[in-house]
């Protein structure tokens, strides 16, 4: 079965960034997977996502889903025959969507596990925190909007945080049968990064590895669709 392009628009994107060990995170990653390093660290993140108008092309907007979701993610790289290429490794999907949970590495590509999402936000801060139902995973999370540069160690600057992530908009997912991975590629016409403060997150999929939070960065109002990749082998 042929998968469908997704469209929707990204209402809320939290890109949450730690500093990580580069031999403790290669732990996590599939073979011919290895860490992508920025000043001498592995990159790990959480990307706490609020998807509007969610719906395979080419049905029209209005018959669209809202769902929250989040992903912890490892920036990668891995060898080709045409050179290097770059990316995103998603060890964990969560949402509050049934639809989702049901259909995601069927219909479309990314297994996912149930949660409970809790939102509070405003134009000054944003708090996003769930608990899956299987009780195997949880994340909260504090941010301040102020409109500056509150530094990081991983980013000169918003603009190369920006570039970063824009590269890295491939991911691909581990599978329950285990012998290939997930691959689902990002695209959008307009790109928009925001620095925020980050006060606060707690993950306990992190608690697993050494990791130093860094930095943190928003997306809204961002239409996009995911194009499926092929599978990547587990040979």
């Amino acid at each position: 079965m042929r998968t469908p392009t997704m469209s929707g628009v990204i209402e809320r994107r939290l890109l949450i960034n730690y500093r990580t060990d580069p031999d403790a995170v290669a732990r996590l990653l599939p073979a011919g997977m290895r860490p992508q390093l920025i000043n001498g660290h592995a990159v790990a993140g959480i990307c706490l996502i609020r998807l509007g108008r969610l719906r395979p092309q080419p049905l029209p907007a209005a018959v669209g889903m809202r769902t929250e979701n989040a992903a912890h993610r490892v920036a990668v790289e891995w060898d080709t025959p045409d050179g290097v290429a770059s990316g995103v490794y998603i060890p964990r999907r969560d949402t509050d969507s049934w639809a989702t949970t049901l259909a995601g590495g069927r219909l479309f590509p990314g297994e996912h596990h149930r949660a409970r999402f809790d939102v509070d936000e405003d134009d000054r801060e944003l708090r996003v925190a769930f608990r899956s139902t299987d009780g195997t995973g949880a994340v909260r999370s504090h941010v301040r909007i102020t409109g500056g540069w509150p530094g990081s160690k991983l980013f000169d600057d918003l603009g190369q945080a920006s570039d970063f992530f824009r590269r890295g908009c491939a991911g691909y997912s581990p599978t329950s049968a285990g012998r290939a991975l997930d691959g689902m590629r990002l695209h959008s016409e307009t790109w928009a990064v925001e620095a925020v403060e980050l006060t606060e997150v707690h993950s306990t999929f992190f608690d697993r590895i050494p990791a130093e939070p860094d930095s943190a960065f928003l997306m809204r109002d961002l239409p996009v669709t995911w194009h499926s990749l092929s599978p990547m082998r587990m040979d």
